[in-house]
């Protein structure tokens, strides 16, 4: 395996990505975000397993159906574009290799996957309800100035660190 390299600058990150996300304004017309390509998934499994009740359902409607391809939308190759993005940076750094990693009095690698999959799917619930994403909500919403995007933020980051105490001691 190659040397680790530093992660990068979380300053000059944050100057990179304000630029993709300017990127994304001029090509796309269109700010970041990804629970609109999770929902665009999530129908297009669903529709392939049971077509009819899929079909049927008025919110699924304006996913699929005749004429419609669910998987035809600029977000979906967003997140595609931004996974390939990140095995490539992962394998470019000698990052790149096969592990779960957890806190070290968490022994099982299953029930680490399982807690992720559940804090997932808890975060993929609440972007639903939220009407988007971190990524949507933060970068996209606050550089439109809106104020519930800032509040969302602010809730965020006060949130991170009320519960960073907590779970500290696990990742020491």
């Amino acid at each position: 395996m190659q040397n680790e390299r530093p992660f990068w600058n979380p300053y000059a990150a944050g100057v990179a990505l304000g630029l993709v996300l300017l990127g994304s304004f001029l090509v796309m017309g269109n700010g970041l975000g990804a629970s609109g390509a999770t929902t665009r998934f999530a129908v297009g499994a669903a529709y392939a397993v049971a077509p009819s009740s899929v079909g049927s359902n008025p919110y699924f409607a304006q996913y699929v159906g005749p004429g419609k391809a669910v998987l035809d939308d600029w977000l979906v190759f967003e997140v595609l574009g931004v996974l390939l993005g990140g095995i490539f940076a992962s394998y470019t750094a000698g990052r790149f290799r096969p592990e779960v990693q957890r806190g070290p009095s968490l022994k099982s690698a299953l029930i680490r996957l399982l807690l992720a999959f559940a804090g997932g799917l808890l975060m993929g619930v609440a972007a639903r309800f939220a009407r988007g994403c971190t990524s949507g909500q933060a970068l996209t919403g606050g550089s439109l100035l809106s104020l519930g995007s800032w509040l969302f933020m602010f809730a965020v980051f006060a949130g991170g660190y009320l519960a960073a105490p907590l779970v500290r001691r696990e990742w020491r």
